[in-house]
């Protein structure tokens, strides 16, 4: 016969909270990871960012122990996380969109047919398209409060509420996406090899092993997680030069040095050469390797937890 009408509700209510802990438990591990990544790997990021961005002709810095014996010199401690208000108050909704974005290509893969090797690339490529148009401003302003120290203006007594305050107020919604089109470029490829290399990489050792994905130590994890991330950036590292060249530009439109992608591509090698599109690339190695594999650790690690406690 009929179920009960009692029975049917409940069944509704057990449904629907299974489902608000699926989506939970990507904002909670990307979240988590986020602000891991963040702590973890500001100070580095930091520096890459002076060393990127520094003038030309007359730099600043001699090199990455200049740069840091500099930052802490003149700023203290606390200059090695200028500005990471924004990663840090950003990470809720960019690590969360991004994990969850992830799950969602798969799903949407996985429906059409059994998940391949390649799926796991293309399912990273298809969240770095998406997170660029979060990540572009949690950049764009952490990016100027890091060269606030290379300018010699007002801006260097900006806070980070003025900044944003005055980016709106000058460009109009418009400001926050300064630099956007080298965001895409940098995240879609990178993303791509980013979690796609973690998924075949984590398949491949619990197959080594002989046991199950989530039951892979930490230490698996994040050695797998620091070889994702050490690729990330070493295939893309130019396409970041770019976009933080154009991030840290003046926000005034007219006097912008740096315009368009292209344009600022072109600049950067005619003054430069090749070797301006690897500017900072010694922190950001040090950083992207560990930072990630921690950050990758506990997302895994997290959302596994949060399964267990599946009603």
């Amino acid at each position: 016969g009929a179920g009960r009408p009692g029975d049917a509700g409940q069944n509704v209510v057990i449904q629907a909270a299974k489902s608000v802990l699926r989506e939970t438990k990507n904002v909670c591990a990307g979240t988590c990871g986020g602000i891991m990544v963040t702590i973890s790997g500001h100070p580095f990021d930091t520096l890459k960012v002076r060393l990127q961005t520094q003038p030309v002709h007359n730099p600043i810095y001699s090199s990455l122990l200049d740069c840091f014996r500099k930052t802490i010199s003149g700023e203290g401690f606390r200059g090695l996380y200028k500005g990471v208000a924004s990663p840090l108050l950003g990470q809720m909704g960019f690590r969360a969109c991004l994990f969850t974005s992830v799950v969602k290509s798969k799903e949407f893969l996985e429906a059409r047919h059994e998940l391949t090797t390649p799926d796991y690339f293309l399912a990273g490529a298809f969240s770095g398209c998406i997170v660029s148009l979060l990540e572009g401003p949690i950049d764009f302003y952490k990016s100027q409060m890091q060269v606030q120290a290379l300018r010699g203006d007002s801006a260097t007594k900006l806070t980070m509420y003025q900044t944003a305050r005055e980016t709106i107020r000058v460009n109009g919604i418009r400001g926050p996406f300064q630099g956007l089109s080298a965001t895409f470029l940098r995240n879609t490829p990178a993303y791509c090899i980013y979690f796609g290399l973690f998924e075949y990489n984590k398949n491949n050792v619990a197959n080594w092993y002989d046991c199950k994905v989530t039951d892979l130590s930490a230490a698996t994890l994040v050695a797998i997680g620091c070889f994702s991330g050490w690729c990330y950036w070493g295939f893309n590292y130019p396409s970041d030069v770019i976009k933080s060249t154009m991030q840290s530009d003046n926000i005034d439109p007219a006097k912008r040095k740096y315009k368009t992608l292209v344009q600022t591509a072109r600049l950067i090698y005619k003054e430069t050469g090749v070797k301006g599109f690897y500017r900072g690339f010694t922190p950001c190695m040090m950083r992207g390797g560990p930072a990630n594999g921690l950050m990758l650790m506990t997302v895994d690690k997290v959302r596994n937890f949060i399964e267990g406690l599946d009603p």
